[in-house]
């Protein structure tokens, strides 16, 4: 089925379906591109955003060190860093890059220590829109996937909320390409959180727990998934209204922050889910982050479906497509 290549060009389609939405309203939406929102990607190549620029540096750090396992933070973090600055300095570097993932992205081109160039205050979706390849990296144990999952985020944004809707992205993926019911996957979610709540993987995420107010780096990662278990009880309430039509963000949130683009990201996946492209539709037509919703819904839906999913000719039309077809291809 090709989950691995599907997962990856479904997250660039998303990007580049919601990236013409985002910022705009559903009525203005509506206005532009019909009820149900952008139909076909636009352009040849269809421009993607910084989502799918980082996951592909995330991806290919990642092909680079399994080259040589086993997987460790000491083998993977300057790979990451290197990957990431070399975005930072990159001329295609201007499509509306969150100001988290720069200001990060400066301290580590700068040298600093990476738990110093961290925003430490910030979930912003930035720590989980490009963490798909983590999911999808085959041979990893349970405990390597988790920590390099909550590593790739702590990169740039140090809240802990962010390090877990990582976590969950990355298992989400893993599951789906394994085969996974997707109307099972809401109750594994939370049962992962639950499991790992005061799990802090402090081989992988040093001392980025040592901020005001926490006393331990348990207190400081249980807020994270005790945030993200909050957001699955929205996810719960969306799934149950099963409204197909109304603007994903209205229960679950508008995907500025970790979590919230996670669960709306699942929400559209998961009211379509053995419809790839009417998933990202409704990721594009919402109100919120459009393109990194889009983005994971689209993620999911190719990681449950392959390739053959989507719709013919996207995939000679999609920006980066060589990046995506090696890392894709590396993984099926």
């Amino acid at each position: 089925m090709r989950r691995a290549s599907g997962t990856m060009f479904g997250l660039a389609y998303g990007d580049a379906l919601g990236a013409p939405t985002e910022f705009l309203t559903m009525k203005q939406i509506g206005r532009r591109f019909g009820e149900h929102g952008p139909a076909d990607l636009d352009g040849d190549p269809a421009l993607v955003t910084d989502d799918t620029q980082m996951a592909i540096a995330v991806g290919l750090a990642l092909l680079d060190a399994l080259e040589n396992p086993p997987l460790t933070p000491d083998l993977i973090t300057p790979m990451w860093r290197r990957r990431f600055v070399d975005w930072l300095d990159s001329p295609d570097n201007d499509r509306a890059p969150g100001n988290t993932c720069l200001k990060a992205c400066r301290g580590l081109a700068a040298g600093k220590p990476w738990v110093e160039a961290t925003v430490a205050g910030f979930k912003g979706c930035g720590a989980n829109m490009r963490v798909a390849p983590v999911g999808l990296a085959p041979g990893l144990s349970d405990e390597t996937r988790a920590g390099a999952s909550q590593l790739q985020a702590a990169l740039t944004h140090g809240h802990p909320t962010g390090l877990a809707a990582s976590e969950l992205t990355a298992f989400a993926v893993r599951w789906l390409a394994d085969g996974m019911d997707p109307a099972d996957l809401p109750a594994a979610l939370r049962a992962r959180c639950h499991e790992q709540r005061t799990a802090y993987h402090g081989d992988w995420l040093g001392e980025l727990w040592q901020r005001p107010g926490m006393d331990a780096p348990e207190t400081f990662i249980a807020r994270g998934w005790d945030e993200c278990l909050a957001v699955l009880d929205r996810l719960d309430e969306a799934l149950a209204a099963g409204d197909r039509a109304s603007d994903p963000c209205a229960v679950t949130g508008a995907g500025w922050v970790a979590e919230e683009a996670l669960a709306t990201g699942l929400l559209c996946f998961l009211l379509f889910p053995d419809e790839p492209a009417g998933a990202i539709r409704r990721g594009a037509a919402s109100s919120g982050d459009s393109d990194s919703i889009a983005c994971l819904a689209g993620a999911f839906a190719g990681a449950r479906l392959g390739m053959g999913a989507w719709p013919d000719g996207w995939s000679a039309r999609i920006e980066y497509a060589a990046d995506l077809a090696r890392i894709g291809g590396a993984w099926d």
